[in-house]
């Protein structure tokens, strides 16, 4: 699936950019990413005393903008949201929205991954054919006179029955991607895991526009 940006409103470029993620690793990532587009605009972290926003939207590009808007209306900036996560296809598009909190609420990665992988061995989703799936990302930059800026990115890959690699976080031990070298997202690099990644297709996308 393509990487598919869409835009509304002034079209006036930021100076600044708030990242309204509030997990360390995702923000990480989004920051890393921007950074690497020398686009010349300064990248702030979330402010602490902003509190976490409800992310119960049904959709990537809901929950993403309740994030945006939220960090918008509090700072007076530009904000950048992004909402992702894994959708395996023998579970029905599951965990979906629900990837960070598969297992639980307060639910670690590994405890994610866990119920990922018993979910599928229940289900007698063994073979490589039988754990196909993606994950997706929508990013979403809101502007303080209203402008919006939407981009997606998509990533196809499979499951594979153990976790394997330190790097990344979530369910990047589990997952290696099609358009990879057969490593899981955890054994890659930074730089490699963004040339291929949802995140990285989706600010990329973002980025095009904004140039």
């Amino acid at each position: 699936m393509s990487d598919s940006p869409d835009a509304s409103g002034d079209a006036d470029r930021p100076q600044r950019i708030v990242i309204a993620s509030a997990n360390r690793a995702k923000a990480g990532e989004l920051a890393e990413i921007l950074n690497a587009a020398a686009l010349g605009i300064e990248v702030l972290p979330r402010p602490s005393e902003v509190p976490e926003v409800v992310e119960d939207a049904p959709d990537f590009a809901g929950n993403a903008r309740l994030k945006a808007h939220a960090l918008r209306d509090a700072t007076g900036e530009w904000a950048l949201a992004d909402d992702s996560g894994l959708e395996v296809d023998a579970l029905d598009g599951r965990p979906g929205v629900h990837s960070a909190r598969y297992a639980g609420e307060r639910a670690t990665d590994a405890d994610n991954v866990a119920r990922l992988l018993e979910q599928l061995e229940v289900l007698g989703a063994v073979a490589p054919a039988q754990r196909t799936a993606r994950f997706r990302c929508v990013v979403i930059l809101a502007g303080p006179s209203g402008q919006e800026f939407v981009a997606e990115g998509v990533v196809e890959g499979r499951i594979i029955d153990r976790p394997t690699g330190d790097g990344g976080f979530g369910y990047d031990p589990v997952f290696v991607p099609v358009d990879g070298d057969g490593r899981t997202f955890a054994l890659m690099s930074s730089e490699e895991k963004h040339a291929v990644s949802h995140r990285g297709r989706a600010l990329r996308a973002l980025v095009d526009h904004l140039r």
